[in-house]
């Protein structure tokens, strides 16, 4: 069996894409006046990817990218009233209630009582920690990492510092490039959840994971199961 089940945070516990998809177009919508939502869009993806290495994940990045978008497609155009805006945006996503997926709460309860579980989130620690504390979940889980990655490297590097074995840890998550394959180059374990709309910065093409061995459920809520089945194989 595993000595730790960890969890990603975003998407995999709680709702978190469809905030940022939100704010997304209303800002779109401001921007209206000079270009099309779809060529906002693009560029605005173009100029996360160019941030993270200055800004990492998170909703802060995510709004100085927004605002960068906007004075290069307006040419420097915008007011300081609309930037104004989006910063008033923000700062309502950084407070927004935290909405658990359907069967989470239910299901970190169950396994909390028989295994050790550990949550693995990346993006900025305030604005993760705060969600954390929203969410009610916290004291469900022995161990909170919040890193700036979730490379093999990074993962290789908590399971040190906590003494695990990768051939006897669990990752679960919504993505495939953060939460599975990462980890299975380790050597661990990872089951897959997807989440109804996913970011394209993490979708992985398909012919990447021809001979990849994970584990995909459709919900959270059949983990317990998929575990008691994975135990029975064990012995």
């Amino acid at each position: 069996m595993f000595d730790v089940i960890a969890f990603d945070a975003d998407d995999t516990l709680w709702h978190n894409e469809p905030h940022y998809r939100d704010m997304q177009q209303k800002v779109s919508a401001m921007l209206a006046q000079y270009h099309e939502p779809a060529w906002v869009t693009q560029r605005l993806y173009e100029t996360e990817i160019r941030n993270l290495e200055h800004y990492g994940y998170g909703t802060k990045g995510f709004t100085l990218s927004l605002i960068e978008t906007a004075i290069e497609l307006t040419e420097g155009r915008i007011s300081g009233g609309e930037i104004a805006q989006i910063i008033a945006l923000t700062k309502a996503m950084l407070c927004a209630p935290i909405e658990l997926l359907d069967g989470v709460r239910e299901t970190i309860e169950q396994l909390a009582d028989q295994h050790e579980l550990m949550v693995i989130t990346k993006g900025d620690l305030f604005d993760q920690e705060a969600k954390l504390a929203r969410s009610g979940l916290g004291d469900y889980f022995r161990h909170i990492e919040i890193v700036p990655d979730k490379t093999a490297a990074i993962y290789a590097a908590i399971t040190k510092r906590h003494r695990l074995d990768p051939q006897r840890f669990l990752m679960v998550g919504n993505s495939l490039k953060s939460d599975v394959l990462p980890v299975l180059a380790l050597g661990g374990h990872a089951v897959y959840i997807p989440y109804q709309t996913t970011w394209a910065h993490e979708q992985v093409p398909e012919a990447e994971l021809a001979d990849k061995h994970f584990h995909e459920l459709a919900h959270i809520g059949a983990l317990p199961a998929w575990l008691n089945e994975w135990k029975k194989a064990c012995q």
